[in-house]
């Protein structure tokens, strides 16, 4: 593979070290930029749905970005890839804080649609370069790859989780444009740093030349990439307008709301970290860690199942029970997540590992895209109990769909893409 060779064990383990701090650097202000908007816009008094179609673009966008941002990985280097995600997002900030409060509202939710496409596919983007550079990084030693993946995404949303606090912290501070102008030249000096310490054509290899090549082939992903859909359709359902918008009509404040949010994800994150030691591990990769996905993906659809109950009982101070609830749907969630970013490094081909990571990751996009949507429509229909039941009924197909993942690799189809 031209430009993925390492040259040494500490060449890999450098390289993944700057990919991982880069890519904490970006969703640091990915997260701040949903508060940001959230906050900003619903102290507009913009209503649930609005809120929700403000974010449905940026789902949308990461649906093709990460399709195409897999084959440009393949096709021009990983760490090309990852500049133009950096460089993207820059792009989105500064089209966000051009906009006037002397717009009217239909433009002002037009101009701010069209900068969080710009801002999803910049995530997304960047996200694939990322998760491949993993594939290249980890090498064959035994056990390596679960564990960096793990780190990985854990580390990344627990960032993701502080940036929910610095988004409400900035926007108190400096204000909703100065926040912005501020995340941009951070997002700057990222950029420099990954231009300046990562080989350009890392990852680099013979792109797929026809859409046939492109879409996996490989069983396995096929059907991570459908479970993908359904988790995480089933955490945004009630996660981007249901929640905040719930808690703050039990009376907290923006403060506690946007720290719940933030709390939530953190500890999302640190779970995530250490599920290599929650999991059950095998010598070939897949044979315990399969059964383990299918075991707790039917662990975390009884668990919507039991919130839904809790709110149409209408105990007292629900906001407490549904927040204890949720932070038990988090752990559940978070393992069920890392569990998937796993296997699917573990089913993907080497030669086009980010073509297959960018396979997987748009159904994750198409996921989060059906669950925003479902968000503001539920909430609006029957309040927190219709996204809770939502999302017991999109874990429930994410369970069904685990159960054909295949447990070795020849069954999967790995290596046989084009």
């Amino acid at each position: 593979m031209s430009g993925s060779a390492l040259a040494s064990p500490g060449s890999g383990t450098r390289n993944y070290a700057i990919v991982t701090a880069a890519y904490w650097g970006f969703t640091l202000t990915d997260g701040a930029l949903r508060m940001l908007v959230l906050l900003h816009f619903f102290r507009l008094g913009y209503s649930p749905f609005t809120l929700a179609f403000l974010f449905l673009l940026y789902e949308a966008a990461g649906i093709g970005a990460n399709l195409v941002g897999g084959w440009l990985a393949v096709r021009f280097g990983i760490a090309r890839m990852l500049a133009v995600g950096l460089a993207t997002q820059i792009l989105g900030f500064l089209m966000l804080s051009a906009m006037s409060p002397g717009w009217t509202a239909a433009a002002s939710v037009a101009w701010v649609v069209a900068a969080q496409g710009v801002c999803g596919v910049a995530k997304d983007l960047t996200k694939t370069a990322s998760k491949s550079a993993i594939k290249l990084t980890a090498g064959e030693a035994s056990g390596r790859l679960f564990r960096w993946v793990a780190f990985f995404t854990g580390s990344k949303n627990a960032m993701k989780g502080l940036g929910f606090f610095l988004g409400g912290l900035l926007l108190e501070v400096l204000g909703f444009r100065g926040a912005l102008w501020a995340m941009a030249a951070g997002l700057a000096l990222i950029l420099a740093g990954v231009v300046l310490a990562l080989p350009p054509l890392m990852g680099r290899a013979k792109a797929s030349e026809t859409t046939r090549e492109l879409f996996a082939r490989n069983r396995g992903v096929n059907l991570l990439a459908a479970a993908r859909v359904f988790l995480f359709g089933a955490r945004d359902v009630w996660f981007v307008v249901g929640l905040p918008v719930f808690l703050y009509a039990a009376g907290w404040s923006f403060t506690m709301v946007g720290g719940f949010l933030a709390l939530w994800t953190i500890g999302y994150g640190v779970v995530q970290a250490a599920a290599p030691g929650l999991v059950g591990r095998s010598a070939d990769g897949l044979s315990a860690e399969v059964p383990a996905a299918r075991l707790w993906s039917l662990a975390l659809a009884l668990v919507p199942v039991a919130l839904t109950g809790v709110v149409l009982a209408e105990v007292p101070r629900p906001d407490l029970v549904v927040a204890a609830g949720l932070a038990v749907f988090g752990f559940v969630f978070a393992v069920n997540s890392s569990v998937h970013s796993y296997l699917v490094l573990a089913y993907a081909g080497s030669e086009k590992a980010a073509e297959d990571v960018g396979f997987y990751y748009a159904a994750n996009a198409a996921g989060r895209f059906g669950g925003t949507l479902l968000s503001g429509l539920l909430y609006g229909w029957g309040g927190l109990a219709a996204c809770l039941a939502g999302s017991a009924i999109m874990l429930a197909a994410c369970w069904a769909v685990t159960l054909g993942l295949p447990l070795n690799r020849a069954a999967s189809g790995a290596g046989r893409r084009g």
